[in-house]
């Protein structure tokens, strides 16, 4: 008597997913996705519910949270007495995050246009405005024909 194979291998998952087999196995090592027992002589075979789940691990992972931030979604996910309040409060602070760190990034943007503005890519590497700033910590240079 054949046994009855249902559910998904690794590599259908893989493929449904849109991922590769090396991310179902990160996600089963990071306790994100239970490893499922491999039967006698045959290969694990994955829950459909699976594939939801790594779409959602897929998500979460896009709008930048990390794996820790994605355990605790996964676990209020879970939780009966968890409320929509919980999962805003933590994608709230996510974007605050995220704001926080566009801001610090349009700072360097702003100081690095400063050095390129500064530079006009003439002269020996020593007279280098970019490189003299990133000496000094001065972003915007002199170059030392125009001091005094």
């Amino acid at each position: 008597m054949q046994q009855q194979r249902t559910g998904l291998t690794i590599g259908q998952l893989a493929r449904r997913c849109g991922v590769g087999v090396e991310t179902i196995r990160f996600y089963e090592r990071e306790g994100l996705l239970e490893q499922p027992r491999r039967p006698g002589h045959g290969y694990r075979r994955y829950p459909e519910s699976d594939i939801e789940r790594v779409l959602f691990l897929q998500r979460a992972k896009g709008l930048g949270f990390s794996l820790k931030e994605i355990t605790e979604l996964l676990a209020l996910r879970e939780k009966k007495s968890a409320d929509c309040a919980s999962i805003r409060e933590r994608a709230a602070s996510k974007v605050a995050m995220i704001k926080a760190r566009i801001a610090s990034l349009e700072a360097l943007r702003e100081e690095l246009e400063l050095l390129v503005a500064a530079c006009d890519g003439r002269g020996p590497l020593q007279d280098c405005r970019i490189l003299r700033a990133l000496s000094s910590g001065d972003p915007t240079p002199t170059h030392p024909k125009d001091s005094p």
